[in-house]
């Protein structure tokens, strides 16, 4: 792996190493922490957790959940079982391919499931061949939400963070499998069309979608200085570590 550097998350209170070169999370992988309703005391699996970013994110704000991640890389799957063991969490990592899942995890069940799978179809390959294989599709969408249905006991949550233009593929994958789809469009800017979704569907469950107002990123209309201009509701969630309540009737 190339030469790595340390982020903070939460404000500070997760320090995650993550290399200079190759895939780095950020701002989507909290926002995915932030909307799995996990309680204390229940399970929770991350699919393709990366350096550990997402699942260490809702260890903070959730104590006391088991927490698990299946990663690809090796490299990727050895740093987020450092990260949690620099940050004081106990996270259980398996190296392995969702499309074959790792016998450690194929007969066992989770009260969630989490996952940001690649966004990108097509279009140039990152020079990084880590970053590449994080960002670009090998494995279609519909096998990862395949893959977390399968890995949730009946009622529980499999919470995704993708591309607004992949929504039509995500609703298709959960099919009848899943039900009281939540979906939290994403937008930069007030007024901008939404550029991710938050997808929280219920293994077994028969409730309607709801599609919720946009959450919105900045404040600004437009980017005009190299400074942060956070919204509220984005401050408290990326700095504060702070849910984002989808009005799920279980959520804390």
């Amino acid at each position: 792996m190339t030469e790595l550097r340390e982020d903070g998350f939460l404000g500070g209170r997760l320090r995650i190493r993550q290399p200079m070169r190759g895939y780095r999370a950020g701002a989507d992988a909290v926002m995915l922490a932030a909307a799995c309703p996990a309680r204390a005391g229940e399970s929770v699996l991350e699919l393709g957790c990366g350096a550990g970013a997402a699942i260490l994110c809702l260890g903070a704000r959730v104590p006391g959940l088991r927490l698990a991640g299946l990663e690809l890389q090796p490299a990727y799957a050895e740093l987020a079982a450092q990260n949690a063991t620099a940050n004081g969490f106990a996270l259980e990592v398996h190296q392995g391919d969702l499309a074959q899942m790792p016998t450690a995890l194929r007969s066992r069940s989770f009260d969630h499931v989490i996952a940001n799978p690649p966004y990108f179809t097509d279009g140039t390959l990152a020079p990084d061949a880590g970053r590449s294989r994080a960002r670009h599709e090998e494995t279609p969408l519909g096998l990862w939400i395949a893959a977390g249905l399968r890995r949730l006991q009946p009622g529980g949550w499999i919470t995704l963070i993708q591309r607004a233009d992949r929504l039509a593929v995500i609703l298709s994958a959960l099919g009848g499998a899943a039900g009281a789809i939540t979906v939290l469009p994403v937008a930069a800017r007030e007024g901008r069309e939404a550029g991710r979704v938050i997808v929280l569907a219920r293994k077994g469950a028969r409730a309607p979608l709801r599609l919720l107002p946009p959450f919105v990123m900045h404040a600004k209309p437009l980017h005009s200085a190299d400074e942060e201009d956070l919204t509220e509701a984005a401050q408290a969630v990326l700095r504060g570590g702070a849910a984002l309540s989808l009005g799920v009737p279980n959520f804390r």
